[in-house]
C-alpha cells in the first residue's frame, strides 16, 4: 500500500491548514488519467460566444467545456460558473460575448499518464471537480471528473476528494 497526503481546510500549505492521510491500494496507485478519462471531449474555441457554450454545456450535460486553439492544444477552461458569475450576473449579453473574455485561463490540467493520486491532490488542492488530461504534445486528449473516479474502484479516494473540494473559499 502506498500512502498520500491530501490537503483538507486552507488552500495552501502556507495556511496551516490540516494534512489528512489516505491509502489508496495498489490497484488505484497503477491506474492514471487516462485509463479514467472522458476521451475527446467536447470543446470550443477562445473566439466562440458565451451563449453558444452555455447550449453546448446543456446538450452535453457537462459544467466545464475545454477551450482549445486549432491544434487541440488547451488554452484554458469555461465553467457553468464563469458564465454566470462573470458574465450574466455582470449585465453582459452571452450572444454577443466571446469566451476568452470570462474562460479561466491557463487552466489546471494534467497528463495521459498522471496517477489517481496526482489527480487527487490536483483536486484537493486547487478545489476543482474536473480536470483536463492533455498528451505529451499539450493537445486535450480528456477529461477527468469526480463522477470519472466513482466509476473506477477508487471510490473511498473519490469521497475524500469530493470532501476536499467542497469546502468553504
Amino acid at each position: 500500500m502506498r500512502a498520500s497526503l491530501l490537503r483538507t481546510g486552507a488552500s495552501s500549505a502556507a495556511s496551516g491548514g490540516e494534512f489528512r492521510r489516505f491509502e489508496a491500494c495498489s490497484r488505484e496507485v497503477d491506474m492514471q488519467a487516462k485509463d479514467i478519462m472522458t476521451s475527446h471531449p467536447r470543446c470550443c474555441a477562445a473566439g466562440d460566444s458565451v451563449e453558444a457554450v452555455a447550449a453546448l454545456m446543456r446538450e452535453a450535460d457537462v459544467g466545464e467545456i475545454p477551450v482549445v486553439d486549432a491544434q487541440r492544444k488547451l488554452l484554458g477552461v469555461i465553467t457553468d460558473r464563469d458564465i454566470i458569475v462573470r458574465c450574466v450576473a455582470a449585465g453582459d449579453a452571452p450572444g454577443s460575448s466571446r469566451v476568452q473574455d470570462y474562460m479561466t485561463a491557463p487552466a489546471q490540467q494534467l497528463g495521459e499518464d498522471a496517477s489517481l493520486e496526482q489527480l487527487a491532490n490536483l483536486m484537493v488542492h486547487e478545489a476543482i471537480r474536473r480536470v483536463p488530461i492533455t498528451d505529451g504534445e499539450g493537445r486535450l486528449s480528456g477529461m477527468v471528473a469526480l463522477a470519472d473516479l466513482e466509476r473506477t474502484k477508487a471510490r473511498s479516494l473519490k469521497s475524500r476528494i469530493a470532501r476536499g473540494v467542497s469546502r468553504p473559499p
